[in-house]
């Protein structure tokens, strides 16, 4: 009986949302607590223990499918030892049965993350967020720079001290290289910089605007917009910079590119019809398509891993965050803000509101404030 009813439930549901218009006003979700996977952290073990603990315990808490309890009422109990430079972590179940045991090296934090992106893996088989990068822009040294950081805002670091304008960073599906466009030269040109190395190049300079690169999924290509035939057009160019293709040919400014998982199209946005909106279009040339979100003002476009959704800005009163799912057309907005990015899992995004970054619970509403305190921030990226 109650599988009937909750399949009855969900179908309700799905009528409401069907009979919504596609600019539907913002949704409340309420997800109960029996939807989580209900765990219990354990003390850790060894003089790092603490920390791992803190960490892995925050990493699932963030995660969104989890509910962390007493041991008595949980599914799952989750243990350690953390210390000289290794972590070993252990999930059992009720029965005392051990479902996950690994050893991890290296940095706590690092091992910690890991830890915690198997466990999402091995009880979801989902993907996890914990080991993902981002990257943003901080006006905090008086000019705007780039800075990198920990899907949860930790270990900020600055990579670029060029004292100059520096925007629009991309940061690579393996977290290993930015992109991002500079105006070192005078000129807006894009640069990418090796983050283990510390090494930079200027990847495409030619004479106009260089602006806004974005990495495919297999981090082999980027797309950017482009101004060397008169107007900024996008175009589609090796990770290097070489062999830069034309991809769109319109009398309006087309920017803001995000590829779909396969590499196979992109959707950007552009005011070929007015005032900015989404547009879908192959990533080996053609006519671009009008992506439906039924509102007038649409920029900065993000592709779910997934690819059944995008997250964009929308300004209707203000500047929002956006969803519209691609299948059905329907739209919702999630909050006020910015530059949304879509995280590895398909769920979470990034997004800035005033001098935030906010981490967003796209299926639950929740929203996690992680980096406070670096000056006006914005315009973040994040790894696959």
């Amino acid at each position: 009986m109650l599988s009937i009813l909750r399949k009855l439930s969900a179908s309700l549901i799905l009528s409401l949302l069907a009979a919504s218009p596609s600019f539907a006003q913002e949704a409340t979700i309420t997800v109960k607590k029996s939807d989580a996977i209900n765990v219990a952290m354990k003390s850790f073990g060894g003089p790092d223990g603490g920390l791992a603990s803190k960490i892995v315990g925050n990493d699932l808490d963030l995660s969104g499918v989890f509910s962390i309890g007493l041991p008595e009422r949980s599914t799952y109990s989750i243990g350690g030892m953390a210390g000289g430079g290794s972590l070993q972590g252990s999930v059992t179940d009720t029965r005392g049965s051990v479902v996950l045991q690994k050893t991890y090296s290296g940095n706590i934090r690092e091992c910690a993350h890991q830890f915690s992106d198997d466990i999402v893996e091995t009880l979801t088989g989902g993907k996890g967020i914990a080991t993902s990068k981002i990257a943003f822009v901080s006006n905090r040294s008086g000019s705007k720079e780039i800075y990198i950081a920990d899907y949860d805002g930790a270990n900020a670091v600055q990579v670029t001290r060029d004292g100059a304008i520096s925007v629009a960073p991309a940061i690579s599906p393996d977290g290993r290289r930015v992109a991002y466009t500079g105006y070192q030269s005078g000129y807006a040109d894009i640069y990418l910089i090796d983050l283990a190395s510390g090494a930079r190049s200027r990847i495409l300079k030619f004479p106009g605007t260089n602006s806004g690169a974005s990495f495919s999924p297999e981090g082999s290509r980027i797309a950017c917009t482009l101004s060397r035939d008169g107007n900024p057009e996008l175009y589609i160019a090796s990770a290097n910079g070489g062999g830069a293709n034309r991809l769109t040919r319109t009398k309006g400014v087309e920017s803001s590119p995000t590829w779909s998982p396969s590499g196979s199209e992109i959707i950007f946005s552009s005011d070929d019809r007015g005032g900015p909106q989404l547009f879908r279009v192959s990533a080996a040339g053609g006519s671009p398509r009008l992506v439906s979100t039924g509102y007038s003002y649409c920029t900065e476009p993000s592709w779910s891993p997934d690819g059944s959704k995008v997250a964009f800005t929308a300004r209707q009163g203000g500047f929002n965050i956006a969803l519209v799912d691609l299948a059905s057309g329907m739209t919702r907005i999630l909050a006020q803000g910015q530059d949304p990015a879509f995280g590895p899992n398909s769920r979470h995004i990034i997004y800035s509101e005033g001098s935030s970054l906010i981490l967003l619970d796209s299926v639950k509403g929740r929203r996690t404030p992680i980096v406070t305190t670096l000056g006006k921030v914005s315009e973040p990226s994040w790894s696959r």
